[in-house]
């Protein structure tokens, strides 16, 4: 299970690296180094306390509504963490596999690497990230489109929009431009939910 899933998630990478991979040697390869550009770099804090405060905040606004959807309206065998279910600490690495590489990195490479840093550019903050966050709550609700209705198809995309939103706050407002607080914290919140499902939680 973990080598096939470890493939499966470098795969994935590559496969979200593409786009901006191409649109950087067009564009900014004389400039600056890929993961740079992408914003694949170390950390600046301003304020620690700030920072951390946030950090935590992003997290619980993005655990609760997700808990409070699986209760109330979703089937949790149509979640991807339910491959994990009932598996126990059996399962746990291949979780995090799951959690931290196969969609934390993938989608933070494209959704706020790509998407946000070129959309801030071309619209300002606001605007560009309030895009940047409605593409993200697209894509999830496009992956649970023929499994809810309507107005629970709006939730999910509401919740993962802002989720998306919120991860680009704390990376250009609160990082520097670092990828890596989202990574971290898509990391964090995609472990939680596979645990719920490693033990049956929910």
């Amino acid at each position: 299970m973990i080598i096939n899933l470890l493939i499966s998630a470098i795969f994935q990478v590559l496969l979200f690296s593409i786009i901006p991979f191409v649109w950087w040697l067009v564009t900014a390869r004389k400039e600056t180094r890929f993961l740079t550009w992408l914003g694949l770099k170390k950390i600046k804090i301003r304020n620690n306390q700030t920072y951390m405060a946030s950090f935590l905040f992003v997290i619980i606004i993005l655990v609760i509504p997700t808990y409070i959807s699986v209760i109330f309206f979703m089937d949790e065998s149509a979640m991807a963490t339910s491959q994990f279910s009932g598996k126990g600490l059996t399962a746990f690495i291949p979780a995090l596999i799951y959690a931290f590489l196969q969609t934390g990195l993938s989608e933070e490479i494209f959704f706020r690497g790509f998407l946000t840093k070129r959309l801030i550019y071309k619209f300002g903050f606001r605007l560009g990230n309030s895009i940047q966050g409605f593409l993200f709550g697209l894509m999830h609700g496009a992956i649970f489109m023929m499994l809810l209705n309507p107005i629970q198809l709006i939730i999910i995309i509401l919740i993962t929009g802002v989720g998306g939103y919120l991860l680009g706050w704390i990376n250009e407002k609160q990082s520097n431009g670092s990828i890596i607080s989202s990574w971290l914290i898509h990391g964090i919140v995609n472990t939680i939910s596979s645990t719920w499902a490693l033990f049956n939680l929910i």
